[in-house]
């Protein structure tokens, strides 16, 4: 449901088919036509499946041990349920560590007091177990979900990469039906969507290249999932970001639903079922910011954007006017964006390579040409000019604008706008100038408590304010103030 694959319907469907018949979920699915063997098949390989044993997790258990004597210390955690629920490992595991805690005397049992449930099995810290937690605190204060190997983690992005969704015209332009674009941008989208390949969007200031970005991204509709952390040679890399990640609540099940397909699967707590990320950043872009970022307090690392970006998209806006020059910034990223691999390093001099499975969108309102060099240029494979608008689309902009104010536009008032904007003032169309104006005719409307209305001193106010007198120019000319 989630993936958007089925809705509710489809879902309540299968799921009484599983009561009446011997039939799992995916089963009942196809039965029902709902999907196809391929699809199940397919979304279900890709949903990470809990490790059986410790041997499983191919993570140390002393290293797992010292993960949960710090989670119980910093949590005061008291029961193995709680335990699971901090560690995201299943039962088995987390007996087998808790045991293991025993026998080496860092905790002793307190027996249960709610019910016989091992769940409830309370757990309390021997003295040398105290001392085992502040002193495993002061190597790495990492406290959270146990991590997945860097195998692992690079298995599941060449699971859910981009380019196994599907693109239509239709898509991208349902995405963009809001902004009046002209069909041509969106046929050479379509190609660049589809190929995950990095795209440059370039053209004037304030027609809306962010935002045609941002509705790019949107196009992609699948799920995938992102880990909480992961382990490279001991090393802990800290991945799962709220500010970027949008995770998926999972949707409700009913303990009481004697058809829930929910029982028979185990899945991986360690990972976070997200949404394609969708990351901007802008001029206070570095290189520093590329690489790991290792926390010198909590003794662990942070990953950096575009490593936390995969699966999804990455927006260098205003690009060319970032700290870090543009050809510094296309150096470091050559072989990443030819050969779909990234390699990241330690403090320890460690090398490990990732795929760098994202779509990488560059944005500029700089002549391209001016910022890199025609071998830089080779290596952005899609160039998309994103251009002021025509009279017609200015004019279906304007009235999107107006309508959202609920306020009308007259074609003598739209007329005014037109002579005083490209006759008088000689300034080219932009896409920002509708919402622009219309929200300071508004401003003015409520300040002089009158109704929402295009009078023409008020939109003469507001076109003054797209520009800034410069008095060192002759005639009084008058400047473009970049929005």
């Amino acid at each position: 449901m989630r993936a958007g694959l089925v809705n509710k319907a489809d879902l309540a469907q299968a799921v009484e088919l599983t009561k009446n018949q011997d039939l799992r979920l995916g089963e009942a699915l196809v039965s029902l036509g709902i999907l196809d063997t391929k699809t199940v098949e397919a979304f279900l390989h890709r949903i990470p499946s809990e490790p059986a044993d410790l041997a499983a997790t191919r993570i140390d258990e002393n290293d797992l041990l010292t993960l949960l004597i710090k989670l119980i210390y910093v949590g005061r955690l008291a029961t193995l349920g709680q335990y699971i629920d901090a560690i995201r490992l299943p039962l088995p595991i987390v007996t087998e560590l808790t045991s293991m805690a025993i026998e080496r005397r860092l905790l002793h049992a307190l027996g249960t007091r709610k019910s016989d449930s091992l769940l409830d099995m309370s757990y309390a810290f021997t003295e040398e177990g105290r001392q085992y937690a502040t002193d495993s605190l002061e190597r790495s204060r990492y406290v959270g979900p146990a991590p997945v190997t860097i195998e692992e983690f690079n298995y599941q992005v060449s699971l859910q990469k981009l380019t196994n969704e599907r693109i239509t015209y239709e898509k991208i332009k349902n995405s963009l039906s809001q902004w009046k674009v002209e069909s041509s941008l969106i046929e050479q989208a379509g190609p660049a969507l589809n190929a995950g390949r990095s795209m440059l969007l370039y053209g004037p200031p304030g027609n809306g290249k962010t935002t045609v970005a941002l509705c790019f991204a949107s196009v992609f509709t699948d799920l995938i999932y992102v880990p909480y952390s992961i382990i490279v040679e001991g090393e802990i890399i800290r991945y799962f970001d709220p500010s970027v990640h949008q995770a998926l609540e999972p949707v409700e099940e009913h303990k009481d639903d004697e058809g829930s397909f929910v029982r028979h699967e185990r899945n991986d707590l360690r990972w976070v079922a997200c949404k394609r990320p969708f990351i901007v950043t802008g001029g206070e872009l570095t290189l520093d910011m590329l690489d790991m970022r290792y926390d010198m307090n909590g003794h662990f690392y942070e990953a950096p954007l575009h490593m936390k970006a995969l699966g999804g998209c990455l927006l260098i806006d205003d690009f060319g006017r970032q700290l870090v020059s543009p050809t510094h910034l296309l150096n470091r990223w050559i072989v990443p964006l030819e050969n779909r691999i990234d390699y990241m390093k330690l403090n320890t001099g460690k090398t490990f390579s990732i795929p760098f499975e994202e779509l990488v969108m560059f944005s500029t309102n700089l002549e391209p040409e001016d910022l890199m060099d025609p071998a830089f240029l080779r290596r952005l494979p899609y160039k998309i000019e994103v251009g002021p608008p025509d009279v017609d689309r200015y004019r279906a902009i304007f009235e999107m604008e107006c309508s959202r104010v609920l306020m009308d536009l007259p074609d003598a008032a739209f007329q005014f706008i037109v002579r005083k904007i490209r006759d008088e003032k000689g300034m080219e169309f932009a896409a920002y100038h509708p919402r622009f104006i219309v929200d300071q005719v508004l401003a003015t409307c409520r300040f002089m408590q009158e109704p929402p209305q295009l009078k023409a001193r008020y939109v003469e106010y507001a076109i003054n304010n797209l520009r800034v007198h410069r008095h060192d120019q002759p005639n009084g000319t008058l400047t473009s103030a970049r929005m």
